[in-house]
């Protein structure tokens, strides 16, 4: 999906638009697109590329809903191969993640200064990297000390050729307000 909005709400025409609706309760993440909470989640597909070109045979789901304490995110990605670093570690984070196979969330919640954001990446072996981004700071534009606290989960089914990855945000690394119906945030997946 290339640079939207995440809106807070039930229906989006638009497709730059991804909808995530609300639950009650957090779950624990699974990666398991047939569970409960995911089967009625609003999503979006995406099939390009980073720079937005389509890529023959590459399809990704998205889903999201939220709690009051959490923003989720479930990838559903096919793939013919994956690019994986040969080393992996999962014990910290990885700098540098995104020049394998990853899945990523980029949020905004401050629409005057476009150059605040998280950013949030999970890999098929369960690497990761978060970071606080602001490229307007003089000497460190990107905190990659920085510490979320996201959970998430991936799982590659190698015989379907499906990478699934969760991601579970929670607020509170994300936006100083609370979350509410009708809130809108600057997405990029």
């Amino acid at each position: 999906m290339a640079m939207g909005l995440l809106a807070m709400a039930a229906l989006a025409a638009d497709p730059a638009v991804m909808m995530s609706k609300r639950r009650a309760a957090d779950v624990e993440v699974s990666a398991d697109p047939g569970a409960a909470q995911w089967k009625k989640a609003p999503r979006v597909v995406t099939t390009t590329g980073r720079f937005g070109e389509e890529v023959p045979g590459a399809r990704t789901e998205i889903r999201s809903f939220w709690t009051a304490g959490h923003l989720y995110f479930l990838f559903i990605s096919k793939y013919d191969s994956l690019y994986l670093k040969p080393d992996p570690g999962t014990a910290k984070e990885t700098w540098g993640l995104w020049e394998y196979d990853v899945v990523e969330v980029f949020l905004g919640h401050d629409y005057k200064n476009i150059n605040l954001y998280k950013e949030f990446e999970v890999s098929p072996q369960n690497e990761w990297v978060d970071l606080d981004v602001d490229h307007a700071a003089k000497g460190k534009p990107v905190d990659w000390l920085w510490n979320s606290n996201f959970t998430f989960k991936s799982r590659v089914d190698k015989e379907a050729k499906i990478w699934y990855c969760e991601m579970r945000i929670p607020w509170a690394s994300l936006d100083p307000g609370k979350p509410a119906v009708g809130r809108e945030y600057r997405l990029n997946l």
